[in-house]
């Protein structure tokens, strides 16, 4: 969408008071996504560019209290959103870039992320950062709660094959950054696709 960090805060900051009614009906797509990560009780897992926070329940029911679960958001506005709408009780939140993330080397079992890839400036460069806090054999989520088309047309524009997500751009994308690629899913009413962690 953009190559500099102060656009993407700014579009965001102007939405995030209403982000929430915006899409109200977007819960059971988020859970199927985040079931879709494999979690398992006492799991860590970040949600990058986690925005309101939607993903964060369903990442906490899947990795039970015992587990740690991260919100992070270059937006401190969709933060705050967040903490209005309760959800910092499933998930510790922090203001942070993905393209220089303030955690350990494969400290983590996942990453979710809901909707970042178009906002990335370096997309290479940015999911290769996100397989550094990925243990080996760890999964990453690329989703959004429409697909391509959809996306395309509630904006009024086409559909290209340039975009990051289509698939022949994508897959070699993620293996370029660490990742392999497991499923592709771009239909109207979801887009996913799943990686793991190469070692």
């Amino acid at each position: 969408m953009t190559d500099d960090r102060t656009d993407v805060q700014e579009f965001f900051t102007a939405r995030a008071a209403d982000w929430d009614r915006k899409f109200p009906d977007d819960g059971p797509a988020y859970a199927a996504a985040v079931a879709g990560l494999g979690l398992r009780e006492g799991g860590r897992v970040l949600d990058a560019g986690c925005g309101t926070g939607r993903a964060l329940p369903s990442l906490r029911a899947a990795v039970g209290s015992s587990g740690v679960v991260l919100g992070m958001d270059l937006t401190a506005a969709m933060l705050e959103a967040a903490v209005r709408a309760g959800r910092d009780r499933d998930g510790w939140l922090l203001r942070a870039d993905v393209a220089s993330l303030p955690l350990r080397s494969q400290s983590l079992d996942a990453v979710f992320a809901a909707g970042l890839i178009a906002h990335l400036s370096r997309p290479g460069e940015n999911l290769r950062e996100l397989a550094r806090v990925v243990r080996p054999g760890g999964t990453l989520a690329l989703f959004h709660p429409i697909g391509r088309a959809a996306l395309a047309a509630r904006q009024g524009r086409r559909i290209s094959p340039e975009d990051l997500r289509a698939e022949p751009r994508l897959r070699p994308l993620l293996a370029g950054a660490g990742w392999r690629m497991t499923s592709y899913t771009d239909e109207d009413h979801r887009f996913l696709a799943l990686a793991v962690r190469e070692d």
